[in-house]
């Protein structure tokens, strides 16, 4: 005795691992720790394959038929490619905070015409900010914050189910609101430095005032790069608790972005 597979079976279970895969890939073509240039391409390619599989495999079948044309498909791709590129695009956001903070520190302690080649993201960025990104890395690692994406991305399909999303003028505003946290972050890891800086300006100036005779251009150099580099190893150790407050960030603003999203569905 022979057994059919449903016809309609085979088709509800490609749409769904199509409309997952393509929000999964979103997600992971801008991630700060997936979308990585290291990392091998038939290796993203692969997890985001088996991720999608197991995705797909634990949500309900959605309802798709609105989606009967192929120009209606195609729109329902390409908001599913929006959303996760929204995930992606909201954690790599606040990890730019870091960079902010070097170019900021490096303008302070002399390094504002030096930077250096990220050959995983092919962009000249600061030294500080080189440094700072590799230690955050690790520590997303280590303390296995980035589990926290791949949860925030499996509970997408709860809070907004493949098919049943809407953007209104709410996107903007968190937008706005989300780089104004990005640059507030940004300031706060570079204010030690900045501050040290700023009173060794004050000082040098006080020095020039009082003795001429003295080339104050050529000792602040030396003596605002010794400083500087003081106050980041010093500081380094409060940094894990704003790599975590970029964390908490991220992940605030991802889960405010599926509610609002899955609000506005009519």
């Amino acid at each position: 005795m022979s057994t059919t597979i449903p016809l309609d079976f085979v088709t509800d279970i490609w749409n769904i691992f199509l409309l997952v895969l393509v929000r999964v890939s979103g997600m992971f073509y801008l991630s700060p720790i997936f979308g990585r240039r290291n990392i091998p391409n038939y290796f993203k390619a692969g997890f985001c394959f088996f991720f999608s599989i197991i995705v797909s495999y634990t949500i309900p079948v959605p309802d798709l038929s609105a989606y009967n044309t192929l120009l209606s498909y195609a729109v329902l791709i390409a908001k599913e490619l929006i959303i996760g590129l929204m995930l992606g695009f909201i954690s790599y956001a606040f990890f730019s905070s870091i960079y902010i903070a070097g170019q900021l520190i490096d303008m302070r302690i002399g390094f504002g015409m030096v930077s250096v080649l990220d050959p995983i993201g092919s962009a000249q960025i600061p030294i500080s900010a080189d440094f700072y990104v590799i230690f955050a890395t690790l520590y997303m690692l280590v303390t296995d914050s980035h589990h926290l994406l791949i949860k925030a991305l499996a509970d997408s399909y709860t809070l907004i189910p493949a098919g049943q999303v809407f953007f209104d003028g709410e996107l903007i505003n968190q937008v706005v609101d989300m780089f104004g946290k990005v640059f507030v972050i940004g300031f706060k890891i570079a204010a030690p430095v900045t501050a040290t800086i700023l009173i060794t300006d004050i000082a040098l100036g006080i020095i020039s005032k009082s003795m001429p005779q003295m080339n104050v251009f050529m000792l602040g150099l030396p003596v605002k790069l010794i400083l500087g580099m003081s106050i980041i190893l010093i500081t380094i150790g409060a940094f894990k608790g704003i790599v975590n407050n970029i964390i908490m960030n991220s992940i605030e603003e991802i889960y405010r972005f599926l509610q609002e999203s899955r609000g506005a569905v009519p």
